[in-house]
């Protein structure tokens, strides 16, 4: 599990995938969530622009989990 350090009160789906590498613009964030599950907190999710909170964990259908945490 990786950890993302938040330095604001919250951050979105699209930030974080743009931050962890998987997708290079934000633009491709809406096809990405189209195509390949993430899952929120064990929840599927598909609205790039939802708020991550500390605590939250985000999984990709690669296997890859992101925790996101207070900086």
């Amino acid at each position: 599990m990786e950890q993302v350090k938040l330095t604001d009160n919250f951050m979105t789906l699209t930030q974080l995938l743009k931050e962890a590498g998987i997708v290079g613009s934000g633009g491709q964030v809406k096809w990405y969530l189209q195509e390949t599950p993430v899952k929120l907190n064990g929840v599927t999710e598909n609205r790039r622009g939802k708020k991550l909170y500390p605590n939250d964990v985000v999984e990709l259908a690669s296997g890859e989990v992101y925790q996101i945490v207070q900086a």
